[in-house]
């Protein structure tokens, strides 16, 4: 079993635990009664395994109720972030397709620490995801939102600033959900923790003649 105090060691900047998400709290909506220890889970990864990942990955802590006691959920991150970078960074991007979807309304079932890598597998890129692209390992959107924004406040730094990560989720129509690209490259759309879906090609998709 790795204390989190050699986790710490072994992860560096990389490890966002109980006193470091305390050191934040107010600003990712959390609370301290929520981070008591004896509600903290034993870290189920070995070291061999975190030395590994180390360079690559961040070692959080998720946890499941916000300051107030509701159920974390991508919902309450954008109640709590807003939308609008004019007031305030950072924040999610302004969009509202997703606000009736399911997986917005989704919490994590329990404590539990996640390893989530920093930067996309370049040989990932510009690939629909499937088996052999990392189906089985994806995150969940709100995992993302919760790791980004924490992230942030720790090490004031924005991941996945410019890319899309590609997530566990879909939506109603079971088109996949990718978030992330808080930066526009081309400067154009305000800044924002984007949350989109993947529309996939189906037989009702077609073309028409105009003569």
């Amino acid at each position: 079993m790795v204390s989190q105090s050699r986790a710490k060691e072994i992860m560096g900047s990389n490890f966002i635990g109980v006193e470091e998400l305390a050191s934040i709290a107010s600003k990712i909506n959390l609370s301290a009664k929520a981070l008591k220890e004896d509600l903290i889970p034993n870290i189920s990864y070995s070291e061999g395994e975190l030395q590994q990942y180390k360079a690559t990955h961040i070692l959080i802590l998720a946890v499941p109720f916000t300051a107030n006691g509701a159920i974390l959920t991508l919902m309450e991150l954008r109640k709590f972030f807003g939308l609008n970078p004019d007031e305030k960074e950072p924040c999610f991007y302004n969009q509202d397709w997703y606000v009736k979807e399911d997986f917005i309304k989704k919490g994590f079932e329990n404590y539990h620490w996640v390893l989530i890598r920093k930067e996309l597998i370049d040989e990932s890129r510009a690939k629909e995801v499937n088996t052999e692209t990392g189906l089985n390992s994806l995150p969940s959107a709100l995992i993302c939102a919760y790791t980004f924004f924490a992230y942030y406040y720790h090490s004031n730094e924005y991941l996945w600033k410019n890319d899309f990560v590609w997530c566990s989720d879909t939506d109603a129509n079971g088109d996949r959900i990718y978030v992330g690209r808080y930066l526009d490259p081309a400067g154009i759309a305000k800044n924002g923790f984007s949350i989109h879906r993947h529309l996939r090609l189906r037989n009702n998709y077609g073309c028409i003649e105009s003569i």
